[in-house]
Order: structure tokens, then C-alpha cells, then sequence
């Protein structure tokens, strides 16, 4: 029998046991900030030396009444901080049955092997007391431990895992520890496979081992223990497995597998879980139906399937009548009517984003008033906004964004007194919408209202009714003056006005907004100036991400601070130069200085910044040579420093970017040959030197090695000479089954958001003098064009082997000989430009095969004989052929068998040709409707576009509690 209080008179502690715990509390020191919990205390401070102190009965301490050996030690949530080492006073208190250190924080200490004398142990809790290094092996000795935890001894802001379990590692710590009832070793580093002796411990109740970097197959055998009560494996990517058939009577209480590699069907049999309360499967892997048996689950409080690829309909689930927290989102389900939630009456988190829902908003929600986040965003919900959502007095956040609702933003909103968060932005909304509805709800700090068809009326209220806004997106709103109570905003971190009116300065009381908080600013597409008063830096000292395009800004680039992840301001009038302050922007991502009046030359030192994935500095003046010095480790995906006045050679640095995707040099004065050894660049896709005075033979891969990612080449207008430069493997296939468009992604953290940042690739080719960029590049497209150099010999036959092409422009050169027949190979091709030259012979019939050919110019050859007929050539009129005298033919005047001959044509070399260049074919392919095909993918390649930067290119989550 274990007590706390003793006699008086007869004091029980040991002497041994007495000294034992104040030398271990003199060792320590106490700190608040050494304990999280909030009911934390300082045990040890009523720890008193002395012969007439019973350590008996001091905090934390408990004794054997028999014996008076210490036998428990309980000082979790302590404050206490310091090392432990193995002559730690600690381990002579060798009775100890209970040891808990829990919530304190010991320096990052090694846990001593001197833990081996502590034989009688049967809970030992070590969680969150910042120890690290290898876990002792001498713990697999502690024969009698009942209860382990040894978890979340980690890094809290970059969960970086302190300890690990290597040797031995988890088969060996627990082969003779067959008494655990509980183990916990979560953020444990094993970077092992779980092994099958856990299916083994027969007594455990529960198993936690999230975030420990296992990987391999999960053991079926460890569902299957008889007093399993919690099975909690998150956070595990690599982990694989599937879930077993379960069987009735099943103790599982707690199921988390939730970011793992799960996969497989939900079995029918997951009804027979009669206990569970708990059930999180979300970003797995699994897929098929959800079975009805879900609705046997009638104990369940947590159900998330989140994230995964279940299909069909979604089960009535109307008995789960205790569920608070449900989550079907990011699915391939069919929501259906919905109309049994609302009996699901206890629900306080309902996530149905990108659940397939449609039509209205089913009546019986309006009985969800204990709801406190509902999340219907992304789905195809339309009518009108429900005036019953004032039912939900509880909500905290509500997001009904990107559906299709209509009518107008009911001003009951404003009756929802507890709201923090509302999204409305991406509907068909409309009407004039007065400010004043969302200033009164004092507890508002994320507001999303745009891209709908809405008026947003200005409001003066002070700043002593207002909310303090955290995020703020009223992009499209038809603003024409920055809002009035954005004076008396002091926490916002992310602000965007996109592609509203408003014009003239940016007014001086702006800049000091915010200051200190506000994390994203996106001002794009309005009619901005200036600012009143530029300062040389910025004012807000965090700002990661600003966006100025498609302004009319004049004078000099605003500088930001040195935190700035996405630096964009193209398409405005800003002139000067680059400041040397834009050296110091280690963090910066994009930088996108692209279509302004800049002059001068680049900073060498941009070719340093190491984050730099995107540098887009084209239509500009910039002069001098190109960056000469790009250092090894950097991650630029992205380098556009087209149509400006660079010079020079190209610097052999540029192999140090292994990340490099795209690469456009074009519309320069750039001396050069043509730069072979880019051909070791492993992800290059897309390599533009148009317009530039480069000469000199063009080699192909000399191995297979070469260029292995390149499907778009453009060396069009320069001065190369020999044969042509073909082979290249990549143009050889296309995977149609993965379109997507190229771009540069990753993801940051400002303040508690997680931004998806993502650039997209864009292009810029020539036509006849006229620049046209396209913003959105298709991963199938692939392109070559060669034209208006000095190429020379015969097309070769080995041309038909690039069965990825979808255009190719080979004119304005001096190519002889026949067209090959194997380009009736390219069974992809749209467009085909072999114009000017000197090819003779006739045109091969195999061309009528390419049944998405749009268009064709042929024109200015020596091609004789009649012009194919059918398919697409039907659709080809006579300029295709043109300056062919010996051609003959519908849609030719001539035709075949006529005697007479046509006057002879002059065909002067260097010319423009007829067809446009590059990749403009596009635009004329949609215009003749060539087939289902061409439609859907030439118009998704490059057709020209309004930028929908911050939206498509910014996903915004909040940081996801459970995870």
C-alpha cells in the first residue's frame, strides 16, 4: 500500500532516500518557462533539508508505508531545468516504482544506462523534457515496466526529433518489456519498419508512435491485440499498410493513422468497431466506397477521411448521433443530398471542401447550431446564401468560398457576434454591400469577400467599434479609394486590394499600417501611382510577400525589407536601377522586376542568392553582361532575362543551377555559340536564345545524357549554321496522363500561416516583330523552332522519332532536299512551318495521318506534284502552299496535269516568314476547330490570359490542430 502522509511521529523516509532528493533538487534550477502546462508548479520547493523533514511527505514523493523506501517520483510540470548525467543522485533511489519527469525541460541530457537500477520500475514518463541522443538499451532490462513514455522530445518550432532509437531499436527495446500496457515514443527518430514482436505484447492498451520516420509494412498482428484500446501511427509518410478484416467485440477506442501511406478499401468490418469514439484515416492513400457499416460507429466523436481518393456516394450516416468533429473533404465523392447531417445535431467542426456537393444548402443545417467551423468551400453549392446561418450563434469560421451562390451577402452576418473567420470570395455574389456589416463584429479577423460582383461602400467608422483584422482579401471589389477604416488596422498580416479601381498615390497613413505584423501586401491591378512619401526601405519590417503588378508605379523600386519571400512589381513604368539593398534578401523566392523601364546592369550578386528559384527580369532595358556567377547549391528553377540589351557571352556558371527548368536568354545581343554544355542541366525544359547573334554549328545530344528534359527549344533569328540539331529524348513522348501546368512551388510560414506559393512559367515568342508572353505553360507541350537561322542539308528521316512534338518551325533557313515521310510519325504535331527554304520533291502523303494538324505553310519551296487530300489538308488554303510553282492542285489555281507553267517566284533568303513563328499556332489551331483534342489542349497550352496570380498561386491554411 503506497501513501503520501505519514505520522508525525513516526517519519518512514530514509536517510539514504532524504539526501538522495536534495541533492537532486540542488542540482536543478527552477524556470517558468522550463513547463508548458499551465497548471504547472514547483513541486520541489516545499522539499526541505533537514532531520525533522519526512521527505515522505513532500511534493511529488510518495513512499512504501512498510518499508519507507521512496517508491514514486512524480514531478512532472515542475519547472525544473538542468542536465542530468549518470551521477545524478536520482539513481540511488533504487526502489522507484514510478518515475515521472514529464513537461520539464534537462538541457537536452543524454538519458544515463544508469536507468538499470531502477529494477522495480513500472512507469517511466520522460515526454517533454528535452532529452536526446540514443535511448539507452539498458531500458529493454526494465522487465516490469507497465507504462513507457518516452515521446515528444522535440523541437517545438521545427519539430525536429531529439531522440533516437537506433541500436537497439524498437524490436529490441521492448522483446522483453511483455508487462507494457502503454507505449509512447512518439517523434522518437526510429527511421525503421515497425516490427512484427509488437503483434506480441499482448497486455497493451495503447501504442503511440507518431512522427517517427517508420516506414515499410505495418503488422496486421498489432490491430489484432486483445486489449488494444488506442492505435495512434500519424505523421508517418512512408508507412504502408492496409486495414485488416476486425472482428466483433474489438476494444479499439482510438484510431489514428492520419498522413500516412495507408491504403486499400475501408473494410465492411470497421462497423464491428463498436467502441470506437476516435477515427482519423485523413491524408492517406485509401480509395473505393465508404461503407454503410460507418453508421454502426454510433460512439463516434471524431470522424476524419479526409484527403484521400474514396469515391460513390457518401453513406447515410444520420445514427452517428454523438459525432462533433466530421471531416469528408478532398475526396472523389459524391455528396448527394446531404440531408441526414442535420440531425447530426452535437457537430461543433464540419469540413466538406472539395466534398462534390451541389445545389442549395440542404434546409435541415439550419438544425447544426452548435457548429463552430463549417467548411463548404469548393463545391458547386448555389441559390442564395441561407438567412437560417444566423442559427449557427456558435460559428467561429465559416468558409463558403468558391461555390456558385448568388443574390446578396445577407446583413444578418453581422448577428454572429463569436465570428473570427468568414470566406465568401470566389461566388457569383452580388449587389452593393455596405462596409458597416462586418465593422461591427468585434471579433472578425479574416475576411474573404472577393472575386464576386459585388460594391463595397466605404465606411468611416473610428477605430473604437472596430474589429482588428488579421486577413483581409477584397480583391475585385470595385473599390476606387483605399478603405477608410484600413487606417486603424494595427495586426493585419495579409492585405490584398487585387483588381479593384483604385488609383493615383499610395496614401502616406498607408505606410504606416500595420508595421510590424503585416506579412502580405497584393495591390496588383489597379491604377496605382506611387506612393506619397517612398521611404528608402518599407515600413513593414515582416513583409514576405508584395505585389505590385499591373500598376502604373513610376520612379525607382520600392525596397522592401529583408524578410521578403516574393518581390513582384512587373508590368508597371518604374525606372532606374537595381538597389544594392536587394543583395541582402537571403530569403527572397521570386523576384519579378519583368516589363518596366529598369536600366543599367544586373547586380552580380543575385546570381548568389542561394532560396532564389524564380529571377524574371525581361522586357526591361538592362544592359552590359549577363550575370556571369551563379554559386553551387542554388535552386533557381527559373531564369528570364529576355528582351533587354545584355551582352556578351553565357557564363558556364549556370551548369551550378541543377534545379534550372527554364531558361529564356532571347531578344538580346548576345555573341556566342551555341552552349552545349547547358546539356548536362538534368531538369532543363525549356531553353530560349531567339533574337540573338549567336553563330556557329548547333550540335545535338552527343549522348543520351544530354538535355534529357528539353521540350521546348527556341534558336530562332540568329546566325547557326551546319545540319539540323535533333534527338533530343524527352521530345520522343508525351504523358498526356499527367497535364499540369510549369511551375516553381513550395510553401513558407509567416506568423501562424502556411502559404502554397507557386510561380508560373511563362513564355515569350515572336511573331513578325510582336512579342506575346504567355502566362501558363502546359508539362506536354513541346516545341521546336529553328527558323530564320542559316541551317543547312537535308531534313533528316530520324525527325519522326520525336513523336512528342506538337510544333515545329524549320523556315527562313537553307535546308535542301525531300520532306520526310516520317513526319507523318508526329502523331501529336499541330503545326508545321517549313517555309523558305529549298526542299524539293513532292509532299509525302503519310501528312494526311496527322489528324491534329491545324495548321501548315509550305510556301516558297520547290515542291512539285499534287497537294494531299483529306483529313486536315482539306482545311488548308492556297497561302499554305504559295510560291511552289511546280505544286498542283485544290487549294491550288494549277491543277495537276496542266502544261502551261507558272511564272517563276524569287525566294529571297531572310526574309520573315509567312507562318508565324513560334508558338502562335495555337490561337489559328483553336480558330479552325481541328478536333476535341487540339481544343482541350492547345487552348489550356498557351492561350493568353488574365494573371490570376494570388489565388492560383497562393494556398492559404491555417495551421491544422491535429496535426
Amino acid at each position: 500500500m503506497v501513501t503520501k502522509s505519514y505520522s508525525s511521529a513516526q517519519p518512514l523516509c530514509h536517510n539514504n532516500d532524504h539526501a538522495a532528493l536534495i541533492q537532486f533538487k540542488q542540482s536543478l534550477s527552477l524556470r517558468e518557462n522550463a513547463s508548458g502546462d499551465p497548471s504547472a508548479y514547483p513541486k520541489v520547493a516545499s522539499w526541505k533539508l533537514g532531520r525533522d523533514s519526512d521527505c515522505c511527505t513532500w511534493d511529488g514523493v510518495e513512499c512504501n508505508q512498510d518499508t519507507g523506501h521512496v517508491i514514486g517520483l512524480v514531478l512532472n510540470s515542475s519547472f525544473l531545468y538542468g542536465s542530468i548525467d549518470s551521477n545524478s543522485s536520482i539513481f540511488n533511489l533504487v526502489h522507484l516504482q514510478t518515475l515521472n519527469l514529464a513537461d520539464n525541460d534537462f538541457n537536452y541530457s543524454r538519458i544515463p544506462s544508469e536507468i538499470i537500477r531502477f529494477s522495480m520500475l513500472s512507469t517511466l514518463n520522460l515526454s517533454w523534457s528535452v532529452f536526446c541522443g540514443q535511448i539507452p538499451s539498458e531500458i529493454s532490462g526494465l522487465s516490469k515496466l507497465v507504462s513507457l513514455d518516452l515521446s515528444r522530445n522535440h523541437d517545438l518550432a521545427y519539430y525536429a526529433r531529439f531522440l533516437k532509437l537506433e541500436k537497439p531499436g524498437l524490436r529490441g527495446l521492448v522483446q522483453n518489456l511483455t508487462n507494457l500496457k502503454e507505449l509512447d515514443l512518439s517523434r522518437v527518430d526510429f527511421s525503421s519498419q515497425v516490427p512484427e514482436n509488437l503483434g506480441n505484447l499482448t497486455s497493451l492498451r495503447s501504442l503511440r508512435l507518431k512522427n517517427c520516420g517508420l516506414y515499410g509494412e505495418f503488422p496486421t498482428a498489432i490491430f489484432h491485440l486483445p486489449n488494444l484500446e488506442i492505435l495512434s501511427a500519424p505523421d508517418n509518410e512512408n508507412l504502408t499498410g492496409s486495414l485488416p478484416e476486425f472482428h466483433q467485440y474489438s476494444p479499439l477506442e482510438i484510431l489514428l493513422l492520419y498522413n500516412t501511406s495507408f491504403s486499400g478499401v475501408l473494410p465492411y468490418s470497421i462497423g464491428n468497431l463498436s467502441s470506437l469514439s476516435v477515427l482519423d484515416l485523413g491524408a492517406c492513400q485509401f480509395s473505393s466506397y465508404l461503407p454503410a457499416s460507418l453508421n454502426n460507429l454510433t460512439l463516434l466523436t471524431y470522424l476524419f477521411l479526409d484527403n484521400n481518393q474514396f469515391s460513390g456516394k457518401i453513406p447515410i450516416l444520420e445514427s452517428l448521433s454523438q459525432l462533433t468533429m466530421l471531416s469528408l473533404s478532398d475526396n472523389k465523392l459524391d455528396g448527394g443530398d446531404m440531408f441526414w447531417l442535420g440531425k447530426l445535431t452535437k457537430l461543433t467542426t464540419l469540413d466538406l471542401h472539395f466534398a462534390h456537393l451541389s445545389g442549395e444548402i440542404p434546409s435541415s443545417f439550419a438544425n447544426l447550431t452548435q457548429v463552430v467551423e463549417i467548411d463548404l468551400s469548393n463545391n458547386q453549392l448555389a441559390g442564395e446564401i441561407p438567412s437560417w446561418i444566423t442559427n449557427m450563434t456558435q460559428a467561429i469560421s465559416i468558409y463558403l468560398s468558391s461555390n456558385q451562390f448568388q443574390g446578396q451577402i445577407p446583413s444578418s452576418f453581422s448577428q454572429l457576434k463569436h465570428l473570427d473567420s468568414l470566406s465568401l470570395a470566389y461566388n457569383k455574389l452580388s449587389g452593393t454591400v455596405e462596409a458597416g456589416i462586418f465593422l461591427g463584429m468585434k471579433n472578425l479577423t479574416w475576411l474573404q469577400l472577393g472575386e464576386n460582383h459585388i460594391t463595397l461602400l466605404n465606411n468611416n467608422k473610428t477605430n473604437d467599434t472596430l474589429p482588428r483584422f488579421r486577413i483581409l482579401f477584397l480583391e475585385n471589389c470595385n473599390i476606387t479609394e483605399f478603405p477608410h477604416f484600413l487606417r486603424f488596422q494595427d495586426e493585419l498580416e495579409a492585405l490584398s486590394l487585387t483588381d479593384n479601381k483604385i488609383h493615383g498615390k499610395i496614401p502616406e497613413w498607408v505606410s504606416n499600417m500595420s508595421k510590424e505584423t503585416l506579412g502580405l501586401i497584393d495591390f496588383r491591378g489597379n491604377m496605382l501611382e506611387g506612393f506619397e512619401q517612398l521611404p528608402e526601405v518599407l515600413p513593414w519590417v515582416n513583409l514576405g510577400i508584395l505585389d505590385l503588378t499591373n500598376n502604373m508605379l513610376r520612379g525607382p523600386l520600392p525596397v522592401p525589407s529583408l524578410k521578403i519571400f516574393i518581390y513582384r512589381v512587373s508590368s508597371n513604368f518604374l525606372t532606374g536601377e537595381i538597389s544594392s539593398s536587394f543583395c541582402g534578401m537571403s530569403d527572397v523566392l521570386t523576384l519579378d522586376l519583368s516589363n518596366n523601364n529598369m536600366r543599367g546592369t544586373i547586380p552580380p550578386c543575385l546570381g548568389n542568392l542561394s532560396s532564389l528559384l524564380v529571377l524574371d527580369l525581361k522586357g526591361n532595358k538592362f544592359s552590359g553582361s549577363i550575370l556571369q556567377t551563379y554559386k553551387e547549391g542554388n535552386n533557381l528553377r527559373m531564369i528570364d532575362l529576355s528582351q533587354n540589351l545584355l551582352e556578351g557571352q553565357i557564363p558556364r556558371s549556370l551548369v551550378n543551377c541543377i534545379n534550372l527548368e527554364i531558361l529564356d536568354l532571347g531578344d538580346n545581343q548576345i555573341e556566342d555559340t551555341f552552349p552545349f554544355w547547358l546539356g548536362a542541366l538534368p531538369r532543363l525544359r525549356i531553353l530560349v536564345l531567339r533574337s540573338n547573334r549567336f553563330n556557329g554549328a548547333v550540335k545535338g545530344p552527343i549522348i543520351n545524357q544530354d538535355f534529357p528534359e528539353l521540350r521546348i527549344i527556341d534558336l530562332s533569328n540568329n546566325g547557326f549554321i551546319g545540319n539540323l540539331p535533333l534527338g533530343w529524348n524527352a521530345m520522343k513522348t508525351a504523358d498526356v496522363d499527367q497535364v499540369a501546368y510549369l511551375k516553381a512551388n513550395t510553401t513558407i510560414l509567416m506568423q501562424e500561416l502556411e502559404w502554397d506559393l507557386g510561380f508560373d512559367y511563362t513564355m515569350t515568342i515572336t511573331t513578325k516583330s510582336v512579342k506575346t508572353n504567355y502566362e501558363k505553360i502546359l508539362n506536354v507541350f513541346i516545341a521546336v523552332d529553328l527558323s530564320s537561322n542559316k541551317f543547312k542539308g537535308e531534313i533528316p528521316y530520324s525527325i519522326g522519332s520525336l513523336k512528342g512534338l506538337q510544333s515545329l518551325n524549320l523556315s527562313n533557313n537553307d535546308l535542301i532536299g525531300p520532306i520526310p515521310p516520317s513526319l507523318g510519325q508526329l502523331s501529336r504535331l499541330e503545326s508545321l512551318d517549313l517555309s523558305r527554304n529549298k526542299l524539293s520533291g513532292e509532299i509525302p502523303t503519310q501528312l494526311v495521318l496527322l489528324n491534329f494538324l491545324a495548321v501548315i505553310s509550305l510556301s516558297f519551296n520547290n515542291l512539285s506534284g499534287p497537294v494531299p487530300k483529306g483529313k486536315q489538308f482539306d482545311t488548308f488554303q492556297n497561302d499554305s502552299y504559295v510560291g511552289n510553282s511546280a505544286l498542283c492542285g485544290e487549294p491550288l489555281s494549277r491543277r495537276c496535269g496542266d502544261r502551261g507553267k507558272a511564272p517563276p517566284l524569287t525566294i529571297k533568303q531572310g526574309d520573315d516568314s509567312e507562318f508565324p513563328s513560334g508558338v502562335d499556332w495555337v490561337v489559328i489551331c483553336l480558330g479552325l476547330g481541328s478536333g476535341l483534342v487540339v481544343g482541350l489542349i492547345s487552348g489550356r497550352i498557351l492561350a493568353t490570359r488574365k494573371h490570376e496570380w494570388f489565388v492560383q498561386k497562393f494556398g492559404i491554411k491555417k495551421e491544422n490542430g491535429r496535426r
